[in-house]
């Protein structure tokens, strides 16, 4: 049996239905049952005190790799789920790019059935949109549906050809599936590890042009509109992309976007000294870049920030630059760079709250992301004004792959519950 939990005196922030204020909180059987006074005849099992943090839904992470099944060396589902928890995220999201691919139902119930039997987070898989992610052959995206993918993509693999992404999308609007892409034309990146400009040249570095990126976003808004798909484009990272999305968006097309959190603060000046910690793709770009992508977010055109996280282990980031493996390990990274945004003035708590909350639950239909009364209990309890250090006493995740090693953040976890049951406790 959950235990009847009061959450008390904390400030709730519930994007989803505009609550906000010092409130008591009252979860029973897994559910929200009340908030501000308690139900006829409740008797709480445990009372926590939340005085001076925040009580606001559990995050919801819409791209962050857990390694396994395939690269265990790198991380794992455990491992990641307790990294996960102690960040706040009740709910992540997988791409299908594991080893096996998420490309049938065995692979579906392999993730879900390991991450129930850890019990930290809700784990849904994203499966794959081609076999093999070889952008070739449609996947049976009706039996993943039914196995229990929330979404389809081809992470990072490129589609044979045009015609291939228009069935993909018309089979998967066919059975009301959405298409999650991470826009990127092949051909226009090439063998590129940076983003084409100053910084490249300088360091004698191939560039990825942010047209490898606006080329795709158009090819596929075109299909979009011809085959009526669903489709979110993932990890955005320049400012053209945005204005595309917003001007998609104003005509009514079915689409959304999402943004790494880190693209919200580095840029392509970061990789100075060839820092491999901040190989990442799609590349850091300009400061122009990064200021359009904070706008889009400030005028709802972005709707939710993600990790985009990729725990490498460590021999992965100590070749030459162009040959390390691209990824940031940015889990516990999540909540910190967000609210170092309400710090810049970028975005209220509120706003920073709804693009970890409701606005990926609005992407995903997902019934969580909420405080409202009958919702899943799941929740994040943090302390805005903690600081902490970035270093190994303090992570979790398998991988070490940061570039914020070493430095002092703001913004700390210390309860998140998931369906009621407290599963993170600092």
């Amino acid at each position: 049996m959950t235990e009847r939990i009061a959450i008390r005196g904390g400030h709730i922030i519930d994007p989803s239905s505009g609550i906000e204020g010092t409130l008591d909180l009252y979860l029973a059987e897994g559910r929200v049952v009340s908030l501000g006074t308690a139900p006829d005849g409740y008797t709480a099992d445990r009372t926590i005190s939340a005085e001076g943090q925040i009580v606001c839904p559990g995050f919801i992470d819409l791209c962050a790799r857990l390694r396994e099944p395939g690269y265990e060396h790198k991380a794992a589902i455990a491992s990641e789920s307790e990294a996960a928890s102690a960040s706040g995220i009740t709910t992540l999201c997988c791409p299908p790019d594991t080893d096996p691919v998420i490309d049938t139902p065995a692979v579906v119930n392999l993730i879900r059935e390991r991450a129930q039997q850890i019990g930290k987070i809700r784990v849904l898989p994203i499966g794959a949109l081609t076999r093999g992610l070889k952008g070739r052959d449609l996947s049976e995206m009706s039996a993943l549906k039914r196995a229990g993918c929330v979404a389809l993509s081809n992470a990072h693999a490129p589609m044979a050809n045009t015609l291939v992404l228009r069935r993909a999308l018309e089979y998967a609007a066919s059975h009301d599936l959405l298409v999650v892409i991470r826009p990127e034309d092949p051909w226009l990146a090439d063998q590129g590890c940076v983003h084409e400009g100053p910084t490249a040249t300088r360091l004698g570095l191939p560039g990825i042009p942010d047209a490898a990126e606006t080329v795709a976003i158009a090819q596929v808004l075109a299909l979009v509109e011809h085959t009526e798909a669903r489709v979110h484009f993932a990890q955005l990272s320049c400012a053209r992309a945005a204005r595309m999305i917003a001007r998609a968006r104003e005509k009514g097309a079915p689409v959304s976007a999402d943004v790494a959190a880190h693209q919200l603060h580095l840029t392509e000046t970061d990789i100075d000294g060839f820092n491999a910690m901040c190989h990442v793709r799609p590349p850091l770009r300009s400061v122009a870049d990064r200021d359009a992508l904070r706008e889009a977010l400030r005028n709802g055109v972005i709707t939710a920030i993600c990790s985009d996280h990729q725990p490498h282990e460590p021999d992965a980031k100590l070749d030459v630059f162009p040959s390390t493996e691209p990824g940031m390990a940015s889990l516990e990274m999540l909540l910190p760079l967000t609210l170092k945004l309400v710090d810049e003035d970028v975005l209220s708590v509120s706003q920073a709250i709804a693009l970890l909350t409701q606005g990926p639950a609005a992407v995903m239909g997902t019934e969580t992301g909420t405080l409202s009364v009958g919702s899943p209990a799941d929740i994040c309890i943090f302390d805005p004004e903690c600081t902490w250090t970035v270093d190994s006493s303090t992570w979790r995740s398998g991988g070490r792959n940061t570039p914020y090693w070493g430095q002092t953040v703001k913004g700390r976890v210390t309860r998140t519950f998931v369906d009621g049951r407290v599963v993170f406790e600092r």
